[in-house]
């Protein structure tokens, strides 16, 4: 097994796209803002070239986890202890059988739904009661991460 970086990082670019639709304007990004606090006088003031090296670095982070998370090979291979050289024939046999099973976009995007449900969602929803936030803030940036886990573990699961 061997890490594909070109997925991950296409993976992680996937949520600046996503973030520009879904925190646009005519989608959510009136009510986000209003929810959040900001103006647009606060939004200028940023230095977005920054926030948007730093959204992608994050966003690579989270898709090394992605693929841990969405292609099931990863667990035989662990198994291994991570040397393959000194795996059992058992470990040959199963990737020859089992290699390439489950890994579509499908598959993918499915456990990035799941991940974002039972790990973004509970962690945004924490976050937001002690800061006061809305439930309208928690589901606009949920959802948002929930997309962002589905569309990124359905690239990771799919580029092989």
């Amino acid at each position: 097994m061997e890490i594909n970086f070109l997925a991950l990082f296409v993976a992680a670019l996937s949520t600046l796209v996503v973030g520009f639709i879904w925190y646009n304007p005519k989608v959510f990004g009136t009510i986000w803002m209003k929810e959040s606090g900001l103006t647009e006088e606060k939004m200028k003031g940023a230095n977005m070239p920054l926030i948007f090296i730093m959204a992608v670095f994050f966003a690579f982070l989270i898709a090394m986890v992605i693929q841990f998370l969405t292609i099931h090979q990863w667990g035989a291979f662990s198994m291994t202890g991570g040397n393959v050289a000194t795996a059992k024939p058992s470990y040959a046999a199963f990737m020859a059988d089992y290699g390439t099973a489950f890994r579509t976009f499908k598959h993918g995007a499915f456990h990035g739904f799941l991940t974002g449900l039972f790990l973004a969602f509970p962690m945004i929803a924490t976050n937001a009661l002690f800061e006061r936030k809305s439930w309208k803030y928690t589901f606009i940036n949920s959802g948002y991460w929930i997309i962002c886990f589905m569309i990124m573990g359905g690239i990771i699961c799919a580029w092989q």
